[in-house]
């Protein structure tokens, strides 16, 4: 019977959480350093990325800089796509093209913490809720109307929310490899105690550990836990085309441990808003407009997910890309995009 974790889990406050403040006291303020505990990624970073030509948009929102790309006719319908993590807008590299060839305006942020969006150095500065209101005065500061959102993976999470503070802003939905938990009562006061509980009865682990038998609450103990996390190990785990250059792209944020506290926490997060979330699926029950799942059939954390939405939203759609796994952008992206394009311009998808 097993009696204790492997290795405890980290708190805020433990050795690991406070790397980025040892380098910070060590080696002083840094030029990348824009105030105390906030870091950016040099622009050198991302210089001559592979398919990587669009140009970078920044807005002010709250002690950040949000950066997001702005693709398309300005005056068309705009197309809101959201990433997870450890990625960034990079991810979206191969259906960028596609939607815009088909007269969309397309708009792809990068959440605080990733990408070239500023990264406090803290994990106690991310939260799900600063996720959601910074990604919601994005949309309000841009004006987006007749909007078409996609999420994945904390796109899902964030952007759902976003949709159900304002929905007369979109006009219709597609999800692949997300979810959103909720919970009312005291299984919404107290499921996410018991969630950081199992997490820590997980305990520390390797990569290949990992790897061996890969559920969610040991993905989020394996990256709460890791003192640096492998960003280049993981995107190829977990499907990323096994090229350097690509690589290099989704490592190319995170110069080294102090600008992951973000990646490191945020799948620590995903049931930390189990009452809210149960008061955005009021508002995604009686939502009334089109509504997509596009999820794949190889995804190990969210194979089946997508009943929570079929049985919950009336109308829902249903297509399953085959043959991809979690990065869906990156196994079909091309195809994705497509389904996208086919869905605004009035297709149904009876999967």
């Amino acid at each position: 019977m097993k009696t204790k974790p492997r290795r405890p889990q980290a708190s805020l406050y433990s050795k690991r959480a406070l790397i980025p403040l040892m380098f910070i006291v060590a080696f002083g303020v840094t030029a990348n350093e824009i105030e105390p505990g906030i870091l950016r990624t040099p622009d050198q970073r991302f210089e001559n990325l592979e398919d990587y030509p669009f140009e970078p948009h920044y807005l002010q929102i709250g002690k950040y800089r949000v950066h997001y790309l702005d693709e398309g006719p300005p005056t068309a319908n705009p197309v809101l796509l959201l990433h997870g993590e450890p990625t960034w807008s990079y991810l979206y590299r191969k259906m960028i093209p596609i939607l815009t060839a088909a007269g969309h305006r397309v708009i792809v942020p990068d959440l605080v913490g990733f990408g070239k969006s500023d990264k406090p150095v803290l994990q106690s500065d991310y939260s799900y809720q600063m996720q959601v209101d910074v990604m919601s005065e994005l949309v309000t500061h841009l004006d987006l109307q007749q909007t078409t959102f996609f999420g994945q993976d904390w796109g899902g999470l964030i952007g759902l929310r976003v949709v159900a503070a304002q929905p007369d802003r979109f006009a219709r939905i597609v999800v692949s490899n997300t979810g959103l938990p909720a919970a009312e009562g005291i299984q919404g006061w107290i499921g996410y105690t018991i969630f950081k509980l199992t997490v820590w009865w997980e305990g520390g682990m390797t990569m290949e550990e990992l790897q061996s038998n890969i559920t969610f609450p040991r993905w989020v103990a394996y990256s709460h836990n890791v003192d640096d996390l492998p960003v280049d190990e993981l995107m190829r785990f977990m499907g990323a085309e096994d090229n350097d250059a690509i690589i290099r792209a989704y490592t190319a944020p995170f110069p080294d441990a102090r600008y992951k506290a973000g990646a490191h926490i945020m799948p620590y997060l995903v049931p930390s808003q189990l009452r809210e979330n149960a008061e955005a699926w009021k508002v995604l029950e009686t939502w009334g407009k089109p509504f997509l799942c596009a999820f794949t059939d190889s995804d190990p954390i969210t194979r089946g997910g997508e009943q929570a939405f079929l049985n919950r939203i009336p109308g829902a759609q249903n297509v399953t890309i085959e043959g991809a796994g979690h990065f869906v952008q990156e196994d079909a992206g091309e195809e994705l995009a497509g389904i996208i394009n086919e869905f605004i311009a009035g297709v149904e998808f009876t999967d």
